[in-house]
């Protein structure tokens, strides 16, 4: 529901204004967003003590030479009572960013480092594939294979050792 709302108002944004504009925006949003991983930040923006012009002119306040766009969609939100989701509109400002640019981020989850050439390959291959411009960074976590997610275009790519272990574990039944 928080993302057809914040849809809205992308889609508010990205009409009639230039890209250079938007992508100003995006970057004072992210700063904006940046605020709410923080719980001292988000009790103030939720509670019901504090007024919504205090709320807004404490938003505001997060970004120096903040555009009068920005201003005003924070304002907007404010008498809505919708700043919860700045967030949203952040992240789908992004994803609108990056459609029209071409331009696209992506991160390669693995177990362990991987050289950059790799990474480099990887990237060079993907962007030949779906042809647009992409950038990718590397994830360490406990993920068990290599796993490719490229936001905005919704490609998520795997491989498993667990599930090709047990896929030729199958195959050998089957096969028996």
């Amino acid at each position: 529901m928080i993302d057809l709302i914040a849809k809205r108002y992308v889609k508010a944004l990205l009409d009639g204004t230039d890209l250079n504009q938007v992508t100003a925006v995006c970057d004072e949003l992210n700063k904006i967003s940046s605020a709410y991983a923080d719980e001292k930040f988000v009790s103030i923006i939720t509670s019901s003590e504090v007024a919504n012009s205090a709320k807004v002119d404490f938003i505001i306040s997060l970004v120096d030479n903040i555009s009068t766009t920005t201003t005003n969609l924070v304002k907007l939100l404010g008498d809505n009572k919708r700043l919860d989701v700045i967030p949203f509109i952040f992240h789908e400002l992004k994803n609108q960013i990056s459609v029209l640019n071409n331009t696209y981020t992506g991160v390669v989850y693995t177990n362990k480092e991987l050289d950059s050439s790799y990474v480099d390959s990887i990237t060079e291959k993907f962007s030949k594939k779906f042809n647009i411009n992409l950038a990718l960074e590397q994830n360490i976590c406990d993920y068990d294979g290599i796993k490719v997610d490229i936001d905005g275009l919704g490609v998520e790519i795997s491989f498993s050792k667990e599930r090709l272990k047990s896929q030729m574990i199958d195959h050998i039944l089957k096969a028996v």
